[in-house]
C-alpha cells in the first residue's frame, strides 16, 4: 500500500507541474500535444490553459501590446574568398648564350635596369681576333674581285674565275657579320626594365651556355592567381573589383581588378582560373607572396527583418506578422545574417510589421496593438 500510495503521489505532482508548466508556458501545450503525456495523465490541455487566459481577463483583457519593425527589402551578398599567387606583370630568367669567363656584372642585384642595358661582359679576345681576321679576309676579297674585273675584258681570265672570286667575296662578308654576331653573344643585356634579383654567379666565374645568371621582374603591377567555383562565372567580367590581403598582414586591404579569365573550367575542381591586376607603385609586393582574396556579387532580393523578431521552434524558424490587428505565425527561411538585419526566404511583404517584443504570449490569430520601436525598425535597405 505505501508503494501505491507513493506512486498515486508522483503522479499528482507530476500532473500540477504540467498543468503549471501549460499554464505559464505558451508553446509548452504544442509540445506535449505531441508526446501524449496530457491524454495519459488525464489533463485537458484547453482546460489547462483556461486559468491564464481568465487571468488576462481579469488583468483588463483586450489586444496584446507588441513593439514591431517594418520589413524592408534587402540584397543577398554573394561571397567568394580564395588564396590567390602573386607574381610580377612580367618576370624573365636572364641566361648566357655562350661559354665563358665573366669579366664584369655591370649592376648590383636589386638595382633598376633599362631594357637592352648591358647586365655581364664575357672575355672576348678570341671573338675579337676573328672578327679582325674576317675583315682582312673580306679586304683581301676585293681586292682579287677588283683585279679580275680590270682583266675581264683582256680576255686573260675566265668568268669562273671571276665567279670564284665573287664568292670568296659573299663568304668573307659573311664571315664577318658571324664574327660580329659571336662578338655580340659576349655581352649578356637586359631583356626587359626592371629589377634584378640575386645574381646566381660572381666575376670571374665560368658559365655555360644557358646557364641562368640572374631573374628580372617587373613588378610596377602584380598578377594574382586564383580559382572560382563555376557557379559564379557568369557574373565574373574583367574590370570587376577585388579585394585583396596579403596573407603575410591582414589588415592591409588593397583593391585590385579582374583581369582575365580562363577559357577551361577545372573538370577535378570544378573552378576557374582568374587573374587580378594590383598596382605596386610604391614597390612593398614581391612575386611568390600569398593573397586572401575577396569578390563580392550581387544576389536576389529578399526580405531584410529585425534579428529580435526570429523564433525557433522545433518545426524551424518563423516569425509573427501583424496582419489586419492579429498575429499570423510566418515560416521562414534564413538566407543571410547581418549586423541589423537578416535577409529571409518567406511570405513576406516589404512594409509589413514583424514581433520584436512581447513574443511570450503570443497565439496564432490573437489580437496585437503594434508600437512600432523606431531604434529597431531598419533605416536602410541592406546591400
Amino acid at each position: 500500500m505505501a508503494i501505491l500510495r507513493q506512486i498515486l503521489l508522483g503522479a499528482g505532482v507530476i500532473a500540477a507541474t504540467l498543468t503549471l508548466w501549460i499554464t505559464y508556458v505558451p508553446s509548452a501545450a504544442q509540445w506535449l500535444e505531441k508526446t501524449g503525456l496530457p491524454d495519459a495523465l488525464g489533463i485537458t490541455i484547453a482546460q489547462a490553459a483556461e486559468p491564464a487566459a481568465q487571468e488576462g481577463d481579469r488583468r483588463g483583457g483586450g489586444a496584446t501590446q507588441v513593439i514591431t519593425a517594418e520589413v524592408m527589402q534587402g540584397t543577398l551578398n554573394d561571397r567568394i574568398t580564395a588564396v590567390g599567387d602573386g607574381r610580377a606583370l612580367k618576370s624573365v630568367t636572364v641566361r648566357s648564350e655562350a661559354t665563358g669567363r665573366i669579366r664584369e656584372i655591370t649592376f648590383d642585384a636589386g638595382s633598376y635596369v633599362d631594357a637592352g642595358a648591358v647586365m655581364v661582359r664575357l672575355d672576348d679576345e678570341a671573338e675579337q681576333i676573328a672578327l679582325d681576321r674576317a675583315h682582312l679576309t673580306l679586304e683581301d676579297a676585293k681586292v682579287e674581285v677588283g683585279r679580275l674585273g680590270s682583266l675581264q675584258n683582256s680576255g686573260a681570265v675566265t668568268s669562273v674565275q671571276i665567279r670564284e672570286a665573287e664568292l670568296a667575296l659573299r663568304n668573307a662578308e659573311l664571315e664577318i657579320r658571324q664574327a660580329e654576331f659571336d662578338l655580340s653573344q659576349r655581352v649578356i643585356r637586359a631583356p626587359i626594365s626592371g629589377w634584378i634579383g640575386i645574381f646566381a654567379v660572381d666575376q670571374g666565374d665560368r658559365v655555360a651556355a644557358q646557364e641562368e645568371l640572374a631573374t628580372m621582374t617587373d613588378r610596377s603591377q602584380l598578377l594574382i592567381d586564383f580559382r572560382v567555383p563555376e557557379r559564379v562565372i557568369g557574373q565574373l567580367k574583367p574590370g570587376m573589383p577585388v579585394e585583396l590581403s596579403p596573407l603575410s598582414n591582414r589588415a592591409q586591404v588593397m583593391t585590385g581588378t579582374v583581369a582575365t579569365l580562363d577559357n577551361v573550367v577545372d573538370r577535378s575542381s570544378r573552378t576557374l582560373r582568374v587573374q587580378a591586376r594590383i598596382d605596386n607603385a610604391d614597390d612593398r609586393l614581391r612575386e611568390g607572396m600569398a593573397f586572401s582574396v575577396l569578390l563580392h556579387f550581387e544576389g536576389e532580393n529578399y526580405p531584410a527583418i529585425n534579428p529580435l523578431a526570429v523564433q525557433w521552434s522545433s518545426e524551424g524558424s518563423f516569425v509573427w506578422a501583424v496582419r489586419d490587428g492579429k498575429v499570423q505565425r510566418v515560416a521562414i527561411v534564413i538566407r543571410q545574417r547581418n549586423s541589423d538585419a537578416v535577409l529571409v526566404e518567406a511570405d513576406l511583404a516589404p512594409g509589413e510589421q514583424v514581433v520584436t517584443e512581447g513574443l511570450q504570449t503570443l497565439r496564432p490569430g490573437a489580437e496585437v496593438e503594434p508600437a512600432t520601436d523606431i531604434s529597431a525598425t531598419l533605416q536602410q535597405k541592406q546591400g
